[in-house]
């Protein structure tokens, strides 16, 4: 069974013609009306979809998270996931799962830069603030999907039942990838177009909250993949420098009988920051590693 998944948020202008042309490709759409104040989960439910309805707006990380949950609910071969906005062409669909199907891969992303969008579609700022934004998650995350922002997604089974995301916000789409990667899941990177001309609005946020809410993602997953080096190499050189500053002190008091009130307060406010450092970093490693020798 092949099951899509649409989270929505206001997308009563969009919702019928993505519905429609997606079910003309799968089994079952899921659409997850998050708190929607307009007609989006009605007209979705009329046309044919599971509709699962938030009462509240949630954001995009829960409302993933009860695709997965649905998908799982409903035996799910494999889960495509698109945006309810128009972005996503549902005609490619087929292309987007068919390294899922052939099991050449348990996910496959709908990328914007394998021989797809064209640069001209994207607004300037859009385009060079996502690639920034990819950039830093590729390298950070050491991914190799080129496209990690990209929401047209196909899943394998094992996929749905190793993947259940935590984030609320729009990071979801790089935790998505770091589990994956920490599961030993293939991926593979899949051409497609993306509409932007003619859409009402192409993000629900602020282009650099959006932004910030994906680095404050990608480093709260470092800092759990890593916490000693995260935590621990900024606690030792707060504490070194610490160390410089009251030596320092100690200097200026020993040539000239003077109290440096500055290079004290400097001393102590480091090696204290420091030393809390390395308290939350030993902290999480005890308890990260407890839980994957559980696992």
């Amino acid at each position: 069974m092949i099951v899509a998944g649409i989270p929505a948020f206001n997308e009563e202008r969009t919702i019928a013609k993505v519905v429609l042309e997606t079910l003309t490709h799968v089994d079952k759409v899921v659409v997850v009306d998050d708190g929607s104040k307009d007609m989006t989960g009605e007209i979705a439910e009329k046309l044919g979809a599971l509709v699962i309805k938030h009462e509240r707006n949630m954001g995009k990380g829960e409302a993933f998270r009860s695709i997965f949950k649905a998908a799982r609910e409903l035996g799910a071969d494999i889960l495509v996931t698109l945006d309810a906005d128009g972005q996503h062409d549902p005609k490619q669909i087929p292309s987007v799962i068919k390294p899922v199907e052939d099991s050449a891969a348990d996910i496959a992303v709908g990328s914007r830069y394998v021989g797809g969008l064209k640069a001209g579609d994207m607004p300037a700022y859009r385009r060079i603030g996502l690639e920034a934004i990819d950039s830093f998650t590729r390298r950070a995350l050491h991914l190799g999907v080129r496209d990690t922002q990209s929401g047209f997604r196909a899943y394998s089974k094992t996929a749905i039942w190793k993947l259940l995301p935590t984030e609320r916000n729009i990071a979801v789409d790089s935790e998505l990838l770091l589990r994956a990667a920490r599961e030993g899941l293939s991926f593979a990177e899949v051409p497609v177009t993306v509409a932007y001309k003619g859409l009402e609005r192409t993000s629900k946020h602020n282009p650099i909250y959006h932004s910030l809410q994906i680095i404050s993602g990608v480093l709260k997953f470092i800092s759990i993949k890593h916490p000693l080096i995260f935590y621990g190499l900024p606690g030792v050189a707060f504490v070194m420098l610490g160390v410089v500053f009251g030596l320092r002190a100690a200097e200026i008091y020993t040539a000239t009988q003077y109290f440096s009130v500055g290079f004290t307060l400097l001393s102590v406010l480091f090696i204290i920051s420091g030393l809390l450092l390395l308290f939350v970093a030993i902290i999480l490693f005890t308890l990260i590693s407890a839980m994957r020798e559980q696992r």
